[in-house]
């Protein structure tokens, strides 16, 4: 049993132009195999006469849908029950629903609920609810036709003529955050997880949408990254270093800084040290300081120590020593009043 997913291609033919019948089974039979392909509309009305010869070249069945009122078609409610009837059946895998029309959106949140894939096809200008609700969204203008310069009425009544239609957001930074998002510690991922990751964020990303047939040429375009690829393995990718230069540039200067900021304190004890002789000279007077106080407190002990053993020789060498530096001096002071 073949493992290739069986699809069910639903077609609202009010609401798509013939000219992307060829081109949008093509572009479905890449996802799985087309088993049931349907087409819905009123096959009385002039305006799907472009669709007559189409449904006999693709083998596409008709589903005839009468409008129950003037201006307002039922085809949306037609594909809306068979899709929940192939739903029940079991034997299918995906739904591919063509419109552009937003009243879609609640079948395909059923369908993805039930744990089937959902293709969307419309034009550009589809609403942002149905794009979203799909896996994936792939626009008719991709596939090599557009429409918007068709005058037929092959419109729905939820479109509204001259609708503005909404810019592609810009790809460098959607493929940057997307690297970052699956990239390793090194920052390099893989091309195919980029890939993955973008349609499941992005249901209608599509490198075609910006002119590139192939994913990896639109990252080889793109400034900001960097594609590496070595024989027989796949593409890896990562945001150019650019950027970490300036990163860690002012990180470099700092420590440089550092650097030349160390020889500096070096250079200065070198100066430092000749001026270390005068530092010297200034602490000698500092010493006899030091040497009197212990003078002054060794003095008593000197004094009696002569006075038992010898009372001549040391007497004069201490009154000479004592008598000029601190006892004449005190006692001196305190003796001239008397003598007056």
């Amino acid at each position: 049993m073949s493992d290739t997913p069986r699809l069910a291609v639903l077609i609202d033919a009010d609401n798509t132009s013939h000219r992307h019948a060829v081109a949008l089974l093509e572009e479905v039979a890449r996802y799985g195999v087309p088993t049931v392909k349907r087409a819905y509309g009123d096959w009385t009305t002039p305006r799907l006469n472009g669709w007559k010869d189409e449904l006999n070249r693709n083998a596409i069945s008709p589903v005839q849908q009468f409008a129950y009122t003037t201006g307002k078609n039922s085809t949306d409610s037609a594909l809306i029950i068979d899709a929940m009837d192939l739903l029940y059946t079991g034997n299918l895998d995906a739904f591919a629903i063509v419109s552009s029309d937003s009243d879609f959106t609640r079948l395909v949140t059923r369908l993805r609920e039930s744990g089937r894939t959902v293709y969307g096809l419309g034009r550009r200008r589809t609403p942002q609810s149905l794009v979203a609700a799909c896996d994936k969204f792939i626009y008719l203008e991709v596939l090599g036709h557009d429409d918007e310069g068709d005058t037929g009425a092959e419109t729905d009544e939820a479109d509204t003529p001259g609708e503005d239609v909404p810019a592609l957001p810009e790809v460098g930074p959607l493929l940057a955050s997307a690297v970052d998002a699956t990239s390793n510690d090194d920052g390099w991922a893989h091309l195919g997880a980029v890939g993955s990751f973008l349609t499941t964020r992005h249901a209608s990303f599509d490198s075609r949408n910006y002119g590139f047939s192939k994913l990896i040429a639109l990252v080889r375009a793109q400034p900001g990254l960097e594609v590496e690829q070595s024989t027989g393995s796949a593409p890896m990718v990562r945001v150019r270093a650019e950027d970490a230069p300036t990163r860690t540039a002012p990180a470099r200067k700092r420590s440089g800084a550092r650097k030349t900021a160390a020889p500096e304190p070096v250079a200065e004890p070198e100066v430092a040290a000749p001026a270390a002789e005068p530092a010297d000279v200034v602490e000698t007077p500092a010493a006899p300081v030091k040497k009197t106080r212990s003078r002054r407190a060794a003095r008593p002990a000197k004094t009696a120590e002569p006075a038992p053993g010898a009372s001549e020789e040391p007497a004069p060498e201490e009154a000479p020593v004592s008598a000029p530096k601190v006892t004449t001096r005190t006692r001196g002071a305190r003796a001239v009043p008397p003598s007056s």
